[in-house]
């Protein structure tokens, strides 16, 4: 198959899978796949099998959710956005199940026509895990939800649940139980109010090493202190470690460092790594030889990282970056015309399907 394209493995997605069923099991929560993060939907069959529906910021990431994730199983399609606007409420309530809304001034504007519909709220309880500020939902002046419980009690009677999203890549039970804490003493009152309430996602309850029955007792314990319905909206936790970026050696140089340009781009197509100044993962990343690997766009930071191979790298060879599945195939671009990554999927029984290429049409049709 011509790289570069996106491998999505069928037999390392189902682990975090049979992880997020067995949490179902014993906690009583639900999981919905939060679509900003992976919205590669022909593996949404497969996947439906172990969620119960998914959670969007967009009204097109609710249609998609509603076409594609298990339509005739009767999976659940939340619909949040930062913002409604007008022209789409309508749509969105004629194709989602929850409706979230950011504020209470977009509830009240959108009350009347939302008023039959299962509506909740977004909070920002004042904390979360992240590091670094542009993914902070407590950031100083974050417009991501109400954080008072002065601004939600006038509304709490027009909703029946909340959302809270503060967690971001929380590898620590403890902290995550910290916060939960947190958000039972502020809006405890409140939230006793509900019938439901999501707790986002940016667990990493699928890691080898997380405490799978201590996360889901806590969850067991909050759901029934409260009564509440417990939600929760893997993305990374979902698909990670389930898919590969395959790419080819176009060019090597050495300029102070041997180089190699590959038929691939951070900046295009792993665009997320570039944000927050990660390094792609090669496996096994070990061996003699230094090499930094390029991708082939004209920014001169398009690079991928600094890995330890073997051999010396030659033109033709092939390389494969892990884990590249979170934020990828949803932020993949046009940049500077780059070929955009095919996507293709292992079945379980090891055959690889094509499931959908990119021409030189699709780059026309993007741009006019």
């Amino acid at each position: 198959m011509q790289t570069p394209y996106y491998l999505i493995d069928k037999a390392r997605l189902l682990p975090n899978m049979e992880k997020i069923a067995r949490l179902r099991e014993l906690s009583g929560a639900k999981a919905l796949l939060a679509l900003k993060c992976f919205a590669s939907w022909p593996v949404f069959d497969f996947m439906s099998d172990y969620m119960d529906g998914t959670t969007s910021s967009s009204l097109y990431e609710v249609k998609l959710g509603r076409e594609k994730f298990g339509p005739t199983k009767g999976k659940e399609t939340h619909a949040y956005s930062v913002a409604w606007a007008d022209h789409e409420i309508d749509e969105v309530l004629n194709v989602s199940d929850k409706v979230i809304f950011n504020t209470a001034a977009q509830l009240l504007r959108f009350e009347g026509q939302s008023r039959d519909h299962t509506r909740g709220l977004r909070v920002n309880p004042g904390v979360s895990t992240s590091d670094f500020d542009l993914a902070d939902p407590a950031r100083p002046f974050s417009r991501l939800g109400e954080h008072t419980v002065e601004g939600i009690a006038p509304v709490a009677d027009l909703i029946s649940g909340f959302m809270f999203h503060n967690n971001c890549e929380n590898d620590d039970f403890d902290r995550f139980d910290e916060m939960l804490g947190h958000i039972e003493d502020r809006f405890g009152a409140l939230i006793k109010q509900m019938k439901w309430v999501s707790l986002g996602g940016g667990i990493h309850f699928t890691g080898d090493d997380y405490p799978l029955a201590r996360f889901a007792e806590r969850l067991k314990r909050f759901a029934g202190e409260n009564e509440v319905q417990v939600y929760l909206e893997p993305g990374e936790a979902a698909i990670t470690g389930s898919t590969t970026l395959e790419v080819s050696v176009l060019d090597t140089l050495h300029n102070g460092k041997n180089l190699a340009i590959v038929d691939s781009s951070i900046e295009a197509h792993m665009l997320d790594l570039l944000i927050y100044r990660e390094t792609a993962k090669i496996s096994p990343d070990t061996g003699a030889y230094d090499w930094m690997v390029c991708g082939k766009s004209c920014l001169a930071g398009d690079i991928f990282g600094e890995f330890k191979f073997e051999k010396p790298l030659q033109t033709g060879d092939r390389l494969s970056f892990q884990d590249a599945g979170g934020y990828t195939m949803v932020k993949k671009n046009w940049f500077n015309g780059v070929r955009m990554p095919a996507i293709a999927v292992r079945e379980l029984d090891g055959s690889v399907n094509l499931v959908r290429d990119f021409d030189y049409s699709d780059f026309v049709a993007a741009l006019g």
